[in-house]
């Protein structure tokens, strides 16, 4: 691949400026950068993916000979897929929910290899196998909602890998996936680069991941390439005082949770249990076919302190939030509210989910949305209404004027400040977080957590973080308890948890997680590998 001068202008707004760089067949390029960097847009260009919206695209992009910005619409086509491929962000809105995914895959293998039917779904059963979907020939009959995210982005690699590419462009193929599964991903990457010899163009924006994956390093902001260099140059020794922030707001695995500042809720002694949970199980579905998802767990939560829980995707941790805030009922078990028993939905505990797009309704206001436990605890006075808005707007960060927004006007990081706002409304005294950080990059991540923080020192709030991204977790978190099918297999202070782990399964978390070190990375990879193979 060879990219000069590449542009990308909508409107006014110019997205990608005077981008260039070359990739080398076999080789593994990053570019890395914030939300809004202009990162995704560059890699869509190079496979000419802006033609026909409107967009203006300048510069020259040649990809495996092919001069993407003259190339006719059926030169494109040969391009797609033949000799460059695709992986997205998000695989569930890239598959086609109606359709197999073998289908899917044999579909795409006939249009440039044309081929029969069977032969067609042959090479989809073989390209599932060879990224790791366990019984192949069946699954390939399975729908995507019948995978779990892991293994849907496993089926999006398999379809780009289906026709045998030279260059593999993976935009964010690891956001929101647990450390496990995205520590697999990222070695099916790894191998796959060394068995086929195919080049790799990776766009993240996390740090960690760029340096397990790749041999050099583009360093994106405002469209333009700021730093660049081999991964190893570029993350021990930035030049650059944005490549510097960008690092130094990356949550480290082995380093403590800061101190509070003086007048924080900390040494105050007022540690009493606000929530507690006893013996709690949930289970779905009946009879035979009953899964259970949490099994006799037991948590406190005590006012001004944060209980991380952590877990890959399947333990039962977002379930437990539900259950503690009353958005689902236990089967078996109690939960204490302050001493009470707590059933149902209770103002004093609130929740802020992962999604903040899905939890906020389109077509009304930020406002509005922030308004709406006002209003269900009966407050009828609209001026009163607009000032505590205003108030709340204000405290998370926000303008007072966002107040008629709608929430596609904001950011990802903004949309969660609104979320954070709305919790806040109900005056809890208990919020629960659910992956509240999981898709913002880094230097969003830090400020949402910071914010989280903030408030819960001011206003002796407990917190409840749920998520999977163990760094994040140990910066914000008192204590941590760790889930694995249903249970919790280790829970305690979070430095013990961390730097004394009791468990095999949090050994083997804590090892998935990546490191900013790339010889420490290739050495992880090296020891899974070794690992599997026996």
């Amino acid at each position: 691949m060879e990219v000069a001068g590449l542009g990308v202008e909508f409107g006014d707004v110019r997205a990608v400026d005077d981008v260039s760089f070359r990739l080398a067949p076999g080789a593994a390029l990053a570019l890395v950068g914030e939300s809004g960097s202009g990162k995704s847009t560059a890699a869509s260009a190079l496979l000419g993916l802006h033609r026909g919206t409107g967009a203006r695209v300048t510069g020259t992009v040649r990809v495996a000979g092919v001069d993407v910005q003259r190339a006719s619409e059926e030169e494109l086509r040969r391009l797609r897929g033949a000799k460059a491929a695709m992986v997205f962000q998000d695989p569930l809105s890239s598959l086609d929910p109606y359709y197999a995914v073998g289908d899917q895959i044999a579909e795409v293998y006939r249009v440039h290899a044309r081929v029969s039917r069977r032969a067609a779904r042959a090479r989809a059963v073989e390209v599932l196998d060879r990224v790791g979907i366990p019984d192949a020939v069946r699954r390939s009959r399975s729908r995507p909602h019948e995978f779990s995210g892991g293994m849907r982005q496993r089926a999006l690699i398999a379809m780009a890998l289906a026709c045998g590419p030279e260059l593999l462009i993976a935009d964010e193929p690891t956001t929101a996936l647990d450390v496990t599964v995205q520590a697999q991903i990222l070695d099916l990457l790894h191998t796959l680069r060394a068995e086929t010899g195919m080049g790799l163009l990776l766009v993240t924006h996390d740090v960690g991941v760029a340096a397990e994956s790749v041999d050099d390093v583009l360093v994106v902001r405002g469209g333009r390439i700021v730093e660049e260099g081999p991964v190893t140059r570029v993350l021990s020794a930035p030049r650059e005082p944005y490549t510097r922030r960008l690092l130094s707001a990356v949550p480290r695995v082995d380093a403590a949770r800061p101190a509070a500042p003086a007048g924080g809720t900390e040494g105050t002694g007022r540690r009493d249990v606000v929530l507690e949970a006893r013996g709690l199980r949930r289970e779905f579905g009946r009879g035979k076919q009953a899964v259970t998802a949490v099994d006799d767990v037991s948590v406190t939560v005590r006012r001004g302190e944060t209980l991380g829980i952590v877990g890959e995707s399947g333990s039962g941790k977002t379930t437990l939030g539900r259950m503690l805030v009353g958005l689902l009922r236990p089967t078996a078990g109690e939960i204490l509210l302050e001493g009470r028993a707590h059933r149902g939905v209770d103002p004093a505990v609130q929740m802020v989910f992962q999604d903040p797009v899905s939890s906020l309704n389109p077509r009304r206001s930020v406002g509005e949305a922030i308004a709406d436990p006002l209003r269900a605890r009966g407050e009828k006075d609209d001026k009163a209404v607009h000032v505590r808005v205003t108030e709340l707007l204000e405290r998370v960060g926000l303008d007072a004027a966002h107040h008629d927004r709608y929430p596609h006007e904001f950011s990802g990081g903004q949309r969660q400040r609104v979320g954070i706002a709305r919790a806040l409304a109900a005056d809890p005294r208990v919020i629960v977080c659910d992956e509240p950080v999981s898709a913002l990059d880094v230097t969003t991540q830090a400020q949402v957590v910071a914010l989280l923080g903030e408030l819960q020192r001011e206003l002796g709030l407990a917190l409840v973080f749920v998520a999977h991204d163990l760094a994040v977790v140990r910066q914000v978190s008192d204590r941590v308890a760790v889930m694995r099918r249903g249970r919790i297999v280790e829970e305690g202070p979070a430095d013990q948890v961390y730097e004394s782990p009791r468990d095999p399964y949090t050994r083997q978390l804590l090892a998935a997680v990546p490191s900013l070190d790339p010889h420490t990375a290739a050495e992880r990879r090296a020891a899974r590998r070794a690992l599997t193979a026996a």
